[in-house]
């Protein structure tokens, strides 16, 4: 948390935050580790790093085309990664509508078929939409944009294989009533960029290091 305050310094409205963020329910691929916050965006503010590994996914191997990945992956490699940040300003900011703001970058590697849709960007909002919908996820005054970044090689890299990456920088004022639903939804944003089918056959409780 931002500045390492002590207990009795944080407001009780984002000890509350924090405690939510900690039970919340995330999909079982999706590894998690706390990151320092931002210092200059809220007076207080939690920021998780989330990954997910071709090793975490089964059968997700080099011939495993199905997804859309890329197929020269590393054992380790990540399929997608994000950031989420949770802000809160105990007196509200105008822009945010409240006092909580939420967020978010994701990135993930493509096929190069997939990543030329000319719709991807807009399928990658849809994505966001969809995940906070489905996890009844209220909020308001959202936004953000969804970039496609090809990346080519020349001179004497030419004959690398060229890629395509999906990035997607989000914000949007969460319902402080129910901030966990935001986390878990946020989790599964990062496993739709990874190419992962929906309906987990499992989730994991968050083991936050500062959040008991």
């Amino acid at each position: 948390m931002t500045n390492e305050r002590p207990a009795a310094a944080i407001p009780p409205a984002f000890a509350l935050a924090l405690e939510e963020l900690s039970q919340a329910k995330v999909r079982k691929e999706l590894h998690f580790t706390e990151i320092p916050a931002p210092g200059r965006l809220a007076p207080f503010a939690l920021a998780l790093s989330g990954d997910v590994l071709e090793s975490a996914v089964p059968g997700h191997g080099r011939s495993n085309k199905e997804l859309g990945r890329t197929p020269f992956l590393k054992p380790a490699e990540q399929l997608a990664t994000g950031r989420f940040i949770l802000l809160f300003d105990p007196a509200g900011q105008e822009l945010w509508g409240g006092q909580f703001r939420i967020v978010t970058y994701i990135r993930a590697r493509l096929e190069n078929e997939m990543g030329q849709d000319s719709m991807l960007a807009s399928v990658a909002w849809s994505w966001l939409e969809e995940t906070l919908s489905e996890r009844n996820a209220r909020y308001h005054s959202a936004g953000g944009t969804a970039t496609r970044v090809i990346s080519e090689s020349f001179g004497n890299l030419v004959g690398e294989q060229d890629y395509i990456d999906i990035e997607l920088r989000a914000s949007w004022s969460p319902d402080p009533e129910n901030l966990g639903v935001h986390l878990s939804a946020w989790a599964d944003m990062v496993c739709t960029f990874a190419g992962l089918p929906p309906l987990p056959e499992g989730v994991q409780q968050l083991p936050f290091r500062r959040l008991s």
